[in-house]
């Protein structure tokens, strides 16, 4: 897990271990980024299921309660088929898009 951050922005990437394995590395060391938005990057990985992405839809919850964005980067998966519950994108410039969108509407108060 390398961790990248850049203002209020964490970037996570995993380059070998399984999502399964990088949810528990994130929930381990939440504490560090627990007050910043999160993009997972996942571009790496070669393969990636709807029930990988799934896993980590419990952290982005809690996250998103707390008025904070969490974006999952790939384009390994069919975004039409994930929840909308968790945002997936393909690229990290569309997270960072997101981000800057959801911040706003926070700011506004919606």
């Amino acid at each position: 897990m390398i961790l990248n951050t850049e203002g209020n922005t964490t970037i996570v990437t995993q380059e070998n271990a399984t999502p399964i394995e990088l949810v528990k590395k994130i929930e381990s060391s939440y504490t560090k980024f627990k007050n910043d938005n999160i993009i997972v990057n996942l571009s790496s990985l070669n393969k990636l299921t709807l029930e990988n992405i799934i896993e980590f839809l419990q952290l982005s919850n809690n996250h998103r309660k707390a008025k904070h964005s969490f974006v999952i980067v790939t384009d390994k998966i069919n975004l039409s088929e994930t929840p909308d519950e968790i945002v997936v994108v393909p690229t990290l410039k569309e997270a960072y898009d997101i981000i800057e969108m959801e911040e706003m509407e926070r700011d506004l108060g919606f």
